[in-house]
Protein backbone atom coordinates (compact mmCIF):
# COMPACT_ATOMS: atom_id res chain seq x y z
CA UNK A 1 0.00 0.00 0.00
CA UNK A 2 1.44 3.33 -1.04
CA UNK A 3 2.05 5.62 2.32
CA UNK A 4 -0.05 9.01 1.88
CA UNK A 5 0.92 11.36 4.06
CA UNK A 6 -1.25 13.71 6.33
CA UNK A 7 -0.56 17.08 4.39
CA UNK A 8 -1.62 15.02 1.32
CA UNK A 9 -5.12 14.06 2.75
CA UNK A 10 -5.58 17.59 4.25
CA UNK A 11 -4.94 18.46 0.27
CA UNK A 12 -7.78 15.72 -0.47
CA UNK A 13 -10.31 17.41 1.65
CA UNK A 14 -9.89 15.03 4.67
CA UNK A 15 -9.68 17.31 7.72
CA UNK A 16 -12.32 18.30 9.43
CA UNK A 17 -11.20 21.46 11.12
CA UNK A 18 -10.58 23.24 7.74
CA UNK A 19 -13.22 20.91 5.54
CA UNK A 20 -14.67 25.44 5.76
CA UNK A 21 -11.67 26.73 5.20
CA UNK A 22 -10.61 29.73 7.39
CA UNK A 23 -7.51 31.96 8.29
CA UNK A 24 -4.63 29.48 9.64
CA UNK A 25 -1.19 29.65 10.93
CA UNK A 26 1.47 27.15 10.52
CA UNK A 27 4.27 25.53 11.82
CA UNK A 28 6.50 23.72 9.58
CA UNK A 29 10.34 23.44 7.51
CA UNK A 30 11.37 22.09 4.05
CA UNK A 31 10.22 18.41 4.83
CA UNK A 32 6.42 19.87 4.97
CA UNK A 33 6.03 18.96 1.07
CA UNK A 34 3.01 16.53 -0.72
CA UNK A 35 3.40 15.35 -4.28
CA UNK A 36 0.89 16.17 -6.77
CA UNK A 37 -0.78 14.20 -9.90
CA UNK A 38 3.12 14.32 -11.39
CA UNK A 39 4.69 13.35 -8.70
CA UNK A 40 6.13 17.38 -8.15
CA UNK A 41 6.83 18.24 -4.37
CA UNK A 42 4.96 21.37 -3.61
CA UNK A 43 5.75 22.95 -0.09
CA UNK A 44 2.76 23.45 2.47
CA UNK A 45 2.80 27.35 2.38
CA UNK A 46 2.74 27.38 -1.07
CA UNK A 47 0.04 25.05 -1.72
CA UNK A 48 -2.22 25.82 1.13
CA UNK A 49 -1.49 29.74 -0.16
CA UNK A 50 -3.18 28.70 -3.22
CA UNK A 51 -6.03 27.10 -1.63
CA UNK A 52 -9.40 28.78 -2.17
CA UNK A 53 -11.50 29.48 1.46
CA UNK A 54 -7.69 29.47 3.18
CA UNK A 55 -6.22 32.44 3.79
CA UNK A 56 -2.19 31.29 5.41
CA UNK A 57 -2.04 34.79 7.58
CA UNK A 58 1.37 33.72 9.71
CA UNK A 59 4.28 31.62 9.91
CA UNK A 60 5.67 30.26 12.65
CA UNK A 61 9.59 29.48 12.27
CA UNK A 62 10.76 26.40 14.48
CA UNK A 63 14.83 25.66 14.95
CA UNK A 64 16.65 26.26 11.86
CA UNK A 65 13.42 27.79 9.97
CA UNK A 66 10.65 27.61 8.18
CA UNK A 67 12.85 27.37 4.75
CA UNK A 68 15.63 25.30 6.74
CA UNK A 69 18.21 27.64 6.89
CA UNK A 70 19.41 28.04 9.73
CA UNK A 71 22.20 25.73 12.10
CA UNK A 72 21.76 24.12 15.25
CA UNK A 73 21.04 26.58 18.57
CA UNK A 74 21.46 29.63 16.32
CA UNK A 75 18.72 32.29 16.64
CA UNK A 76 15.63 31.93 13.52
CA UNK A 77 14.64 35.58 12.99
CA UNK A 78 11.68 37.44 13.05
CA UNK A 79 11.12 37.89 9.13
CA UNK A 80 8.91 37.70 6.08
CA UNK A 81 8.83 34.53 3.92
CA UNK A 82 10.43 35.87 0.67
CA UNK A 83 8.46 33.49 -1.74
CA UNK A 84 4.89 34.59 -0.60
CA UNK A 85 4.87 37.98 1.50
CA UNK A 86 3.42 36.15 4.48
CA UNK A 87 4.50 36.79 8.04
CA UNK A 88 7.37 34.84 9.86
CA UNK A 89 7.46 34.77 13.87
CA UNK A 90 10.27 33.08 15.04
CA UNK A 91 9.68 29.65 17.42
CA UNK A 92 13.87 29.58 18.70
CA UNK A 93 15.05 32.97 19.56
CA UNK A 94 17.94 34.03 22.10
CA UNK A 95 15.85 32.38 25.39
CA UNK A 96 13.62 30.15 26.32
CA UNK A 97 10.58 32.57 26.29
CA UNK A 98 10.71 32.86 22.55
CA UNK A 99 10.53 29.31 22.23
CA UNK A 100 6.34 29.39 22.45
CA UNK A 101 4.14 31.20 19.92
CA UNK A 102 2.93 34.94 21.36
CA UNK A 103 -0.33 34.54 22.24
CA UNK A 104 -1.43 37.43 20.26
CA UNK A 105 0.51 35.55 17.28
CA UNK A 106 -2.35 33.12 17.48
CA UNK A 107 -5.39 34.67 18.95
CA UNK A 108 -8.03 35.37 15.28
CA UNK A 109 -6.79 32.53 13.71
CA UNK A 110 -9.21 29.63 13.10
CA UNK A 111 -6.25 26.78 13.61
CA UNK A 112 -2.63 26.50 13.70
CA UNK A 113 -1.04 23.87 11.48
CA UNK A 114 1.68 21.47 12.73
CA UNK A 115 3.76 19.68 9.38
CA UNK A 116 7.43 18.77 10.38
CA UNK A 117 9.37 15.24 9.36
CA UNK A 118 10.29 14.49 13.41
CA UNK A 119 13.14 11.63 12.90
CA UNK A 120 12.49 9.22 15.96
CA UNK A 121 14.44 11.09 19.23
CA UNK A 122 13.25 12.75 21.49
CA UNK A 123 16.37 15.54 21.46
CA UNK A 124 15.00 16.40 18.48
CA UNK A 125 12.99 19.89 19.30
CA UNK A 126 10.03 19.88 16.70
CA UNK A 127 7.69 17.95 18.33
CA UNK A 128 8.35 20.23 21.78
CA UNK A 129 7.74 22.91 19.79
CA UNK A 130 4.52 21.30 18.70
CA UNK A 131 3.54 20.30 22.17
CA UNK A 132 4.36 24.58 23.25
CA UNK A 133 2.20 25.63 20.12
CA UNK A 134 -1.02 23.14 21.94
CA UNK A 135 -0.47 24.95 25.09
CA UNK A 136 -0.87 28.51 23.72
CA UNK A 137 -3.48 27.37 21.50
CA UNK A 138 -5.31 25.95 24.25
CA UNK A 139 -5.30 29.16 26.21
CA UNK A 140 -6.24 31.03 23.19
CA UNK A 141 -9.11 28.56 22.21
CA UNK A 142 -7.62 28.00 18.79
CA UNK A 143 -7.84 24.35 16.98
CA UNK A 144 -4.68 22.94 16.68
CA UNK A 145 -4.20 20.29 13.39
CA UNK A 146 -0.88 18.08 12.97
CA UNK A 147 -0.72 16.19 9.77
CA UNK A 148 1.17 12.85 10.46
CA UNK A 149 4.57 11.34 8.38
CA UNK A 150 6.03 8.75 9.48
CA UNK A 151 8.85 7.85 12.75
CA UNK A 152 11.54 7.33 9.49
CA UNK A 153 13.43 4.57 12.06
CA UNK A 154 10.52 2.89 13.17
CA UNK A 155 8.47 1.76 15.76
CA UNK A 156 11.67 0.68 18.88
CA UNK A 157 11.59 2.33 21.54
CA UNK A 158 15.60 2.43 23.95
CA UNK A 159 16.16 4.68 26.73
CA UNK A 160 14.84 5.74 30.07
CA UNK A 161 12.55 8.22 31.43
CA UNK A 162 13.29 11.84 32.16
CA UNK A 163 13.86 12.56 35.81
CA UNK A 164 12.79 15.32 37.80
CA UNK A 165 14.58 18.63 37.26
CA UNK A 166 16.18 17.31 33.83
CA UNK A 167 13.25 18.57 31.48
CA UNK A 168 14.50 20.67 29.13
CA UNK A 169 13.94 21.89 25.29
CA UNK A 170 15.77 18.01 24.61
CA UNK A 171 12.72 16.57 26.38
CA UNK A 172 9.86 18.77 27.92
CA UNK A 173 7.69 15.80 28.65
CA UNK A 174 9.20 11.78 29.90
CA UNK A 175 9.43 10.32 26.70
CA UNK A 176 12.49 8.02 26.02
CA UNK A 177 15.27 8.34 23.89
CA UNK A 178 14.40 6.71 21.02
CA UNK A 179 10.49 6.79 21.64
CA UNK A 180 8.96 4.98 18.32
CA UNK A 181 6.05 7.23 17.90
CA UNK A 182 4.87 9.49 15.17
CA UNK A 183 4.18 13.38 15.44
CA UNK A 184 0.51 12.83 16.08
CA UNK A 185 0.73 10.07 18.46
CA UNK A 186 3.00 12.39 20.36
CA UNK A 187 0.25 15.43 20.37
CA UNK A 188 -2.51 13.13 21.57
CA UNK A 189 -0.20 11.62 24.25
CA UNK A 190 1.11 14.92 25.35
CA UNK A 191 -2.60 16.55 25.20
CA UNK A 192 -3.61 13.99 27.40
CA UNK A 193 -0.59 13.11 29.68
CA UNK A 194 0.23 17.32 30.14
CA UNK A 195 -3.31 18.08 30.68
CA UNK A 196 -3.14 20.79 28.10
CA UNK A 197 -6.40 20.51 27.09
CA UNK A 198 -6.59 21.70 23.11
CA UNK A 199 -8.66 20.91 20.39
CA UNK A 200 -6.44 18.99 18.56
CA UNK A 201 -7.13 17.27 15.40
CA UNK A 202 -4.66 14.93 14.00
CA UNK A 203 -4.87 13.71 10.48
CA UNK A 204 -3.40 10.29 10.07
CA UNK A 205 -1.57 8.89 7.49
CA UNK A 206 -2.65 5.71 5.31
CA UNK A 207 -0.07 3.41 4.38
CA UNK A 208 2.40 3.58 7.16
CA UNK A 209 3.05 -0.02 9.57
CA UNK A 210 5.00 0.95 12.76
CA UNK A 211 7.95 -1.71 11.16
CA UNK A 212 8.71 0.52 8.13
CA UNK A 213 11.81 2.87 7.67
CA UNK A 214 11.54 6.14 5.69
CA UNK A 215 13.45 4.32 2.55
CA UNK A 216 10.77 2.13 2.50
CA UNK A 217 8.15 4.72 2.62
CA UNK A 218 8.51 5.52 -0.93
CA UNK A 219 8.33 9.09 0.42
CA UNK A 220 11.77 11.56 -1.04
CA UNK A 221 13.87 12.53 1.91
CA UNK A 222 13.88 15.80 2.50
CA UNK A 223 16.65 17.05 5.45
CA UNK A 224 14.56 18.21 7.83
CA UNK A 225 17.69 20.10 9.72
CA UNK A 226 21.06 20.85 8.17
CA UNK A 227 22.47 17.85 9.72
CA UNK A 228 20.44 15.23 9.74
CA UNK A 229 21.60 14.70 5.08
CA UNK A 230 20.35 10.89 5.34
CA UNK A 231 18.11 8.34 6.64
CA UNK A 232 22.00 6.92 7.78
CA UNK A 233 21.88 10.03 9.99
CA UNK A 234 19.02 9.26 11.70
CA UNK A 235 18.72 6.06 12.32
CA UNK A 236 22.58 6.43 14.71
CA UNK A 237 20.77 9.64 16.00
CA UNK A 238 19.21 8.60 19.36
CA UNK A 239 22.78 7.94 20.83
CA UNK A 240 25.00 9.65 18.92
CA UNK A 241 23.57 13.10 19.77
CA UNK A 242 25.30 12.17 23.26
CA UNK A 243 28.15 13.82 22.23
CA UNK A 244 26.47 16.96 22.04
CA UNK A 245 26.98 17.02 25.65
CA UNK A 246 30.86 16.58 25.17
CA UNK A 247 33.43 18.85 23.46
CA UNK A 248 34.16 15.84 21.16
CA UNK A 249 33.36 16.72 17.70
CA UNK A 250 29.78 14.95 16.60
CA UNK A 251 30.91 15.19 13.24
CA UNK A 252 29.16 18.31 12.39
CA UNK A 253 31.31 20.06 9.95
CA UNK A 254 31.41 17.39 7.83
CA UNK A 255 29.76 15.52 5.19
CA UNK A 256 28.73 12.97 7.64
CA UNK A 257 27.71 14.11 10.89
CA UNK A 258 26.60 12.24 13.87
CA UNK A 259 28.21 9.12 11.73
CA UNK A 260 31.90 9.37 12.66
CA UNK A 261 33.08 11.00 15.93
CA UNK A 262 36.75 12.29 17.67
CA UNK A 263 38.79 15.18 18.76
CA UNK A 264 41.98 15.87 17.72
CA UNK A 265 43.53 13.84 20.89
CA UNK A 266 42.56 10.89 19.46
CA UNK A 267 44.10 8.21 17.88
CA UNK A 268 41.29 6.28 15.71
CA UNK A 269 42.43 2.92 15.63
CA UNK A 270 42.80 2.43 19.56
CA UNK A 271 39.28 3.94 19.43
CA UNK A 272 37.77 1.29 16.86
CA UNK A 273 39.76 -1.36 18.88
CA UNK A 274 38.05 0.02 22.23
CA UNK A 275 34.75 -0.07 20.92
CA UNK A 276 35.24 -3.34 18.80
CA UNK A 277 35.78 -5.06 22.32
CA UNK A 278 32.19 -3.96 23.71
CA UNK A 279 31.05 -6.86 20.48
CA UNK A 280 27.64 -4.07 20.31
CA UNK A 281 25.01 -5.06 18.33
CA UNK A 282 24.36 -4.41 14.47
CA UNK A 283 27.48 -1.85 14.19
CA UNK A 284 31.12 -1.81 13.14
CA UNK A 285 33.56 0.89 13.50
CA UNK A 286 36.54 2.22 11.16
CA UNK A 287 39.40 4.66 12.13
CA UNK A 288 39.12 8.10 10.83
CA UNK A 289 40.52 11.22 9.87
CA UNK A 290 38.28 14.39 9.77
CA UNK A 291 38.77 18.30 9.12
CA UNK A 292 35.51 19.77 10.43
CA UNK A 293 34.55 22.73 8.70
CA UNK A 294 32.44 24.48 11.68
CA UNK A 295 31.41 24.62 15.25
CA UNK A 296 33.38 21.90 17.84
CA UNK A 297 37.36 21.77 16.48
CA UNK A 298 36.43 23.68 12.99
CA UNK A 299 39.69 23.51 11.05
CA UNK A 300 41.83 21.04 13.45
CA UNK A 301 42.66 17.34 12.21
CA UNK A 302 40.84 15.14 14.55
CA UNK A 303 41.02 10.99 15.11
CA UNK A 304 38.32 9.36 15.37
CA UNK A 305 35.51 6.58 13.99
CA UNK A 306 33.21 6.32 11.40
CA UNK A 307 30.37 3.81 12.24
CA UNK A 308 28.68 1.49 10.14
CA UNK A 309 25.41 -0.17 11.36
CA UNK A 310 25.01 -3.76 9.50
CA UNK A 311 21.94 -4.28 10.34
CA UNK A 312 19.42 -1.78 11.99
CA UNK A 313 16.84 -4.48 12.95
CA UNK A 314 19.63 -5.20 15.91
CA UNK A 315 21.56 -1.97 16.36
CA UNK A 316 20.77 -0.09 19.82
CA UNK A 317 21.63 3.84 18.83
CA UNK A 318 21.39 4.77 22.94
CA UNK A 319 23.52 2.13 23.76
CA UNK A 320 26.46 2.49 21.45
CA UNK A 321 26.38 6.35 22.40
CA UNK A 322 26.67 6.00 26.20
CA UNK A 323 29.50 3.16 24.71
CA UNK A 324 31.36 5.73 22.24
CA UNK A 325 31.26 8.10 25.81
CA UNK A 326 32.63 5.25 27.99
CA UNK A 327 35.50 4.31 25.64
CA UNK A 328 36.60 7.79 25.10
CA UNK A 329 36.50 8.31 28.73
CA UNK A 330 38.47 5.38 29.49
CA UNK A 331 41.09 5.76 26.69
CA UNK A 332 41.49 9.70 27.33
CA UNK A 333 40.54 10.04 31.20
CA UNK A 334 42.69 13.34 31.11
CA UNK A 335 41.41 14.69 27.92
CA UNK A 336 37.29 14.07 27.74
CA UNK A 337 35.72 16.69 28.97
CA UNK A 338 31.53 17.46 29.47
CA UNK A 339 29.91 20.13 27.43
CA UNK A 340 29.67 22.60 30.84
CA UNK A 341 28.35 26.17 28.39
CA UNK A 342 24.76 26.44 28.06
CA UNK A 343 22.75 23.97 26.12
CA UNK A 344 19.46 24.66 24.58
CA UNK A 345 18.88 27.88 27.09
CA UNK A 346 19.86 25.90 30.14
CA UNK A 347 23.34 26.69 31.69
CA UNK A 348 23.05 25.20 35.25
CA UNK A 349 22.59 21.56 34.66
CA UNK A 350 25.13 19.66 32.23
CA UNK A 351 24.29 19.41 28.92
CA UNK A 352 24.62 15.57 28.84
CA UNK A 353 22.06 14.94 31.65
CA UNK A 354 19.62 17.25 29.92
CA UNK A 355 20.24 14.66 26.97
CA UNK A 356 20.09 11.46 28.86
CA UNK A 357 17.48 12.65 31.14
CA UNK A 358 19.29 11.88 34.19
CA UNK A 359 22.67 12.45 35.95
CA UNK A 360 23.50 8.91 36.31
CA UNK A 361 24.88 8.04 33.09
CA UNK A 362 27.16 10.63 33.52
CA UNK A 363 28.21 10.21 37.11
CA UNK A 364 28.67 6.17 35.97
CA UNK A 365 30.38 6.97 32.93
CA UNK A 366 33.18 8.87 34.72
CA UNK A 367 33.66 5.97 37.16
CA UNK A 368 34.34 3.57 34.71
CA UNK A 369 31.13 1.36 34.95
CA UNK A 370 31.25 -1.83 33.16
CA UNK A 371 29.04 -0.97 30.00
CA UNK A 372 26.50 -3.75 31.25
CA UNK A 373 25.98 -2.39 33.96
CA UNK A 374 25.52 0.73 32.24
CA UNK A 375 22.95 -0.52 30.33
CA UNK A 376 21.10 -1.67 33.77
CA UNK A 377 20.03 2.48 34.34
CA UNK A 378 17.73 2.17 31.67
CA UNK A 379 16.75 -1.45 30.21
CA UNK A 380 14.07 -2.21 32.87
CA UNK A 381 11.77 1.37 32.79
CA UNK A 382 12.41 0.70 28.38
CA UNK A 383 10.53 -2.15 29.35
CA UNK A 384 7.88 -0.30 31.28
CA UNK A 385 8.00 2.63 28.94
CA UNK A 386 7.28 0.51 25.98
CA UNK A 387 4.56 -0.83 27.64
CA UNK A 388 2.64 2.36 28.52
CA UNK A 389 3.56 3.87 24.95
CA UNK A 390 1.63 1.48 23.29
CA UNK A 391 -1.56 2.61 24.27
CA UNK A 392 -0.56 5.88 22.03
CA UNK A 393 0.06 3.68 18.85
CA UNK A 394 -2.11 5.11 16.07
CA UNK A 395 -0.54 2.46 13.73
CA UNK A 396 -0.32 -1.49 13.50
Amino acid sequence: MALVTGLELLLDGRCRTLARGGRVGIVANPTAVARDDSGRLGHIVDVLSARDGIEVAVLFGPEHGIRGDAQDMIAVAEATDPRTGIPVRSLYGHDEASLSPALDDVKGLDAVVFDIQDVGSRYYTYVWTMVLVMRVCARAGVPVVVLDRPNPIGGLVEGGRIRDGFESFVGLMSLPNRHGLTAGEIARWANATDEIGCELEVVEMVGWFRQRYYDETGLPWVQPSPNMPTLDTAIVYPGMCLLEGTELSEGRGTTRPFEQFGAPFIDGHALATELDSYDLPGVVFRPVGFLPQFQKHAGTPCGGVAMHVTDRDFFKPYLTGVACLRAVKQLYPDQFQWRTRAYEFVDDVPAIDLLCGTDEVRKAVDAGVPLDDLLLLWSVEMAQLGRELRDWHVYE
